[in-house]
């Protein structure tokens, strides 16, 4: 019996030494002010730059002198225009608030797209007797155009990012190179030539724009975008016939807009976030 009390006292003794031993051994944890949590990549700054192409189309064309547009017999003008497509290079800076939302202002050199157009109307020529007219165009046209842009990022999949957007600003639309080649039926006179000297006006613009982005690094962002773009009006400087002196009046083109499709890169100017392991556990000898 005695043996017995005497195992189980010391059996209590060497748990009661352990308990105050454990006390004594500093924590394997790290203080507070060591344990870093991971960083959320929330926003900063960015730069863009962007290649791509238009196919664009205007909503008619006009000339201002007033005696051409009284020629006209009502009802009979039908008119066709056409652009070629042109290229499109753009560079932007912006910043990325959080993981939803980003923001960013663009320059854009939209390069010089040929531009074709013909008209067929009915005039009277010389005693009343009405005759159709046809008129062929041709003229170059290129853009400056500078927008404050707002994006909404739809969440990702697989590093892939949908987005849509709209941006505000302003073209600066140059008309140059632009010829009038008239043709009347053969009894009331030869063909007529006419040419404008190049004009360019400044208006307000605005886009809207849809795309996805792929995140190849925490750096670098690749875009697939497109954007429908109105640019607004724009004119030739003044015009003349061939070999007669210049007049007041210009040749408008009116409600221009494009379809954009460009692909492009973002680049990130703050360094990704870095994930701190805590420092090790000191442990007292």
């Amino acid at each position: 019996m005695r043996c017995v009390k005497y195992l189980v006292a010391t059996g209590a003794a060497s748990l009661l030494s352990s308990f105050v031993l454990a006390a004594d051994m500093p924590s394997i944890m790290a203080p507070p002010s060591l344990q870093v949590e991971p960083v959320q990549d929330s926003g900063g700054w960015y730069l863009r730059g962007d290649i791509g192409f238009s196919n664009q189309s205007v909503k008619g064309l006009s000339v201002t002198d007033p005696v051409l547009n009284a020629g006209v017999v009502p009802g009979s003008l039908t008119e066709t225009t056409a652009f070629d497509t042109g290229g499109i290079f753009d560079l932007g800076v912006g910043y990325r608030f959080n993981n939803w939302f980003r923001g960013d202002v663009t320059g854009q050199y939209r390069g010089k797209a040929n531009f074709k157009g013909m008209d067929v109307f009915n005039t009277p020529v010389g005693g009343g007797a009405v005759t159709p007219v046809v008129n062929t165009y041709n003229a170059s046209k290129s853009e400056l155009l500078f927008l404050a842009n707002a994006y909404v990022d739809l969440g990702t999949w697989w590093n892939v990012t949908p987005f849509i957007g709209a941006g505000v600003g302003t073209s600066r639309v140059t008309i140059s190179n632009f010829t009038d080649a008239s043709l009347i039926a053969p009894a009331f006179g030869p063909p007529g030539l006419a040419y404008a000297l190049a004009g360019s006006q400044w208006n307000f613009a605005w886009a809207a724009h849809a795309g996805l982005a792929y995140r190849v690094n925490p750096d670098l962002t690749v875009e697939l975008a497109y954007s429908y773009v109105d640019l607004g009006n724009s004119t030739t400087g003044h015009s003349a016939p061939f070999g007669l002196p210049l007049t007041p009046f210009v040749f408008k083109f009116s409600n221009i807009t494009s379809n954009d499709l460009k692909l492009g890169v973002r680049w990130s100017l703050d360094p990704a976030p870095v994930y701190v392991p805590p420092e090790p556990a000191v442990h007292k000898g």
